[in-house]
């Protein structure tokens, strides 16, 4: 789905005070790829100084702060901050070293899952600007900005604004715009950023050096000793050489970093089917205009969705704040849906059984609403006999328990495609797609072969039978004595051996019915024979 995504884009005006709509509608584009990467190169430092921690308590404000861990048997500084930087410090550098450089000097930990979390909440508030970010290590994030950069003014004006946030957020980065994902995080790493023209992207990177390219190190000085010390000079060299000498991995990051090759990237979340979302010029606070917001984009959605015959599994919306952060709410669908008024009472319900309320903080931005999630739907025809009405009210209520107490609560039973009577139902989530198996149907006028009422595990039983191997005349359950009027059996089960083990036994099941009319099922393990214990007796389950 990535590699046919697109963006065909539409407004829709609401009103005088209401902005203006977009829809996102993934499909085939014949237009070229254009990439932005975002570069942060003092990440580390950047989220400690953000989190207003003090690395050290009474230390000035304006001393160089390092991030240090533990490599070869010392401290070393794994990250750096401008101040460091400018005198002097630089990473693998003892800490003990740099402390004798420069007294004042701040260190901390390194907390490598700390920044990751913090690089996806960085990527959680660029989804705003396109539904394909992903992450590109270190301290980078890779957007898919094909097809959508005119919705901000141009892929500048997307820049400029992406810059403003990001300097808002007291952070420094580097950006840059190419054809190619490699392109794109070469120039920002290497050529202090820029937007390159479509179609540039070799005359732009081939001064860069070949650390462009991010080889490695036994590579990198190879390629010195033999004079090849910038991409221009690899880009003049046969391909078929540099694969010979060095391995097709030179060649391939050689192609994909001067434009000829597009890999494409892996964003963090999937692409949605469908995307509508709404952008605000002052932040929301009001609540009821929130929901008014989201019904016209359900509405919207439903209409994307009918043009192309399908029905959304699963409905998200999005909420941007100004301060940068996301909440993202999902409601799920047992079957395809595209009723926006079923859809917006299920949002309802999600909203109302919030443990953490929606806060707005200081205002929305942006609400968007995703259909990740979607099935064919045809129009279906009410039958003559109310079945389908009553289906459809069934499925609504299953859907708004979904809702109010959550998928893992509300289950439904499935067949499962197998002999073993414990195993042959099993309960899922509603929300999920219903099984195809089918349920075993019962022979014509003869009664169920199998119980409604299990019991787990089965509970055991006193029984006689009047001849060996033959059903019980009379059992005792429950200190209560059942004279067996009718038995009908034995129905031989065999374990499964592939789940069970080859030591399981066996099991001979009987459907018996006592003189007071009620019937049980009872199975046998093992046979009577001689100078053995007898068979063991069991209870599996009660009829109606």
């Amino acid at each position: 789905m990535t590699d046919n995504l697109s963006r065909n884009m539409r407004s829709e005006t609401i009103g005088p005070a209401q902005p203006a709509a977009r829809t996102i509608d993934t499909g085939p584009t014949p237009m070229p790829r254009r990439y932005l990467a975002l570069w942060f190169p003092f990440l580390p430092t950047d989220r400690l100084r953000r989190e207003g921690r003090n690395p050290a308590s009474g230390g000035p404000v304006e001393a160089p702060l390092v991030v240090v861990a533990t490599q070869r048997n010392a401290l070393r500084i794994v990250d750096c901050d401008q101040r460091a930087v400018a005198l002097g410090l630089t990473r693998d550098l003892t800490l003990a070293d740099a402390r004798a450089r420069i007294p004042s000097l701040l260190a901390v930990e390194a907390e490598p899952e700390a920044d990751r979390h913090f690089l996806e909440r960085l990527a959680a508030f660029c989804d705003r600007f396109t539904p394909l970010v992903a992450l590109d290590p270190p301290y980078g994030l890779m957007l898919d900005i094909t097809g959508c950069a005119h919705l901000f003014g141009g892929e500048a004006a997307l820049q400029a604004a992406i810059g403003r946030w990001m300097r808002k957020g007291g952070l420094d980065f580097r950006a840059a715009i190419a054809g190619t994902p490699e392109a794109a995080h070469a120039l920002s790493r290497f050529c202090g950023g820029g937007i390159v023209p479509a179609g540039a992207d070799e005359a732009m990177l081939r001064p860069l050096p070949i650390a462009a390219l991010e080889l490695s190190a036994e590579t990198v000085i190879a390629l010195s000793r033999a004079g090849l010390r910038t991409i221009a000079d690899l880009a003049e060299r046969p391909s078929t050489t540099l694969s010979a000498r060095f391995g097709e991995d030179l060649a391939v990051k050689l192609r994909r970093t001067l434009g000829r090759e597009d890999a494409r990237i892996t964003p963090l979340r999937p692409p949605p089917a469908c995307v509508v979302e709404r952008h605000f010029a002052e932040p929301m606070l009001d609540s009821e205009g929130l929901e008014a917001v989201v019904a016209r984009l359900i509405a919207e959605a439903a209409r994307v969705l009918e043009l192309r015959g399908e029905g959304g599994r699963a409905f998200e919306v999005s909420f941007f704040r100004s301060d940068g952060a996301v909440r993202r709410l999902i409601v799920e669908t047992g079957r395809p849906s595209r009723d926006a008024a079923a859809i917006l009472r299920l949002w309802r319900e999600r909203i109302d059984t919030l443990a953490d309320p929606l806060d707005p903080g200081f205002g929305f931005d942006a609400v968007r609403l995703a259909v990740p999630v979607f099935e064919p739907l045809d129009t279906h025809q009410p039958s003559l006999d109310g079945r389908a009405v009553e289906d459809e009210a069934v499925a609504d209520l299953v859907d708004r328990l979904v809702a109010r107490f959550g998928r893992d609560r509300v289950l439904r039973f499935v067949a499962q495609d197998t002999h073993h009577p414990v195993r042959e139902a099993k309960a899922l989530s509603a929300a999920l797609p219903a099984s195809t198996a089918a349920w075993p149907a019962p022979e014509p006028h003869e009664p169920p072969a199998r119980p409604l009422q299990l019991f787990e595990p089965p509970q055991p039983v006193e029984a006689i039978a009047e001849v060996p191997d033959g059903p019980p005349i009379r059992f005792r359950w429950r200190r209560i004595t059942h004279d067996v009027a009718r038995a009908e059996g034995p129905e031989r089960i065999a374990p499964e051996w592939w789940r069970d083990g080859s030591s399981e036994p066996m099991r001979d099941y009987y459907r018996v019915e006592d003189a007071q009319g009620r019937r049980f099922w009872l199975f046998r393990i093992g046979f009577y024979e001689p100078e053995q214990a007898p068979p063991r007796w069991f209870l599996h389950g009660l009829f109606a």
